[in-house]
């Protein structure tokens, strides 16, 4: 039995496998006599190191117990063990021994390795979390090609924003795009303030192409006038609530950054549904977040085909915002009293999210748990 003096008894513990004794034992012992017992660890036996590993899990020594297993060669269970310590790196290495190249490519991600993640993601076509990290490394063109290519026009949009107005090739292209999709959702007087804007940069001034685009905004706005110096320029009103505004006012991420802000914003998937039809099952699993942009919903509780109407929600109203954080069935029926258009946030996207954006998470996490108190405490009362 390998031991030294400081480790004898926790040794006898392990081969007599008395593990909670032998969990107490270890717990007690000084960082450097735990670092000790990991080393004496390979001259030990194979039932020896077997408890050692159930003994360090119990002791929530996950990197420990990683160590131990390295050695056996068991992979998998050694990538979980580092994912529970935080080092998602090491974990990541592993889940790629263990043939796991989507949960590699995670870990990664998590553990701040982008470019590595990248690469994985790419050999995978998991686009969606191609975008996410192009996103992250600061190659908007990249990534907004990536959502143009997924159907997702407002991510597509809030990456060509982040375009470098200092490349002016990439900067013309970006302002072109970003005008035809704003065009396209019915907001051309912003496209047009876009444009306007854009020709006033020394770069572009005097651009054709962003000039034959005004002009043609500007005769699809039943206004006068064409490329100028000064082009004409739409009257400064605010631009009508979207989904950013809408998602920005839910109370949960009240405390939310511009940045993490954005970040989730760009999450969120555009989804329709036809008038009529069932938004959220009553009893399914929870699907995640849903913000309502046009239309209403009908919410009904009760068994069909008597249930009764709850609640009309339209533009603005959210639901399910409790799945995103919380496992359970959906309470109450929802269906479509209109044609629908809505942006969904799914609890595998925000919980990525959070293990992505530690400080949000930790803002989001805390206002959540002061809501379910202020609910627990009115049920009390």
């Amino acid at each position: 039995m390998p031991a030294s003096t400081g480790t004898r008894p926790f040794w006898e513990a392990v081969a007599q496998g008395t593990v909670d004794m032998a969990v107490r034992i270890y717990e007690a012992l000084a960082a450097s006599q735990r670092d000790v017992v990991l080393e004496e660890s390979s001259r030990a036996s194979a039932f020896a190191r077997a408890t050692l590993v159930s003994v360090l899990r119990r002791a929530r020594d996950f990197a420990g117990a990683a160590r131990v297993l390295e050695v056996d060669g068991a992979a998998a269970d050694v990538a979980q063990l580092h994912e529970q310590a935080g080092a998602l790196l090491l974990a990541a290495e592993a889940w790629l021994r263990a043939g796991e190249p989507a949960r590699a490519a995670a870990a990664f991600e998590r553990g701040g390795a982008l470019e590595r993640a990248l690469s994985l993601y790419e050999s995978l076509r998991a686009r969606e979390a191609m975008a996410r990290c192009l996103t992250r490394l600061r190659r908007p063109i990249e990534a907004a090609a990536v959502y143009r290519e997924l159907g997702n026009p407002h991510a597509e949009l809030e990456s060509l924003r982040a375009v470098s107005p200092d490349i002016a090739v990439a900067r013309r292209e970006a302002v072109l795009r970003m005008s035809a999709l704003l065009d396209a959702q019915g907001e051309s007087w912003r496209a047009l303030v876009l444009l306007a804007d854009a020709l006033q940069e020394p770069e572009l001034r005097g651009d054709i192409a962003l000039q034959a685009e005004h002009t043609r905004l500007l005769r699809h706005l039943n206004l006068n006038g064409g490329p100028s110096v000064e082009p004409a320029r739409a009257p400064p009103l605010p631009p009508p609530p979207d989904g950013y505004e809408y998602l920005k006012a839910i109370p949960l991420f009240g405390e939310l950054s511009l940045v993490d802000m954005k970040d989730l914003y760009q999450l969120a998937r555009p989804v329709q549904f036809a008038q009529g039809a069932t938004v959220l099952e009553k009893g399914a699993p929870g699907s995640g977040l849903l913000v309502l942009l046009e239309g209403t919903v009908d919410v009904l509780v009760g068994p069909a085909p008597g249930a009764r109407l709850l609640n009309t929600l339209g533009p603005g109203a959210f639901i399910g915002e409790v799945s995103l954080i919380l496992d359970g069935d959906t309470s109450a029926q929802v269906c479509a009293r209109t044609d629908v258009r809505a942006l969904r946030v799914t609890r595998v996207d925000f919980q990525h999210y959070l293990d992505t954006h530690e400080a949000a998470a930790l803002r989001i996490l805390r206002l959540f748990t002061e809501k379910l108190a202020e609910r627990v405490r009115a049920l009390s009362a």
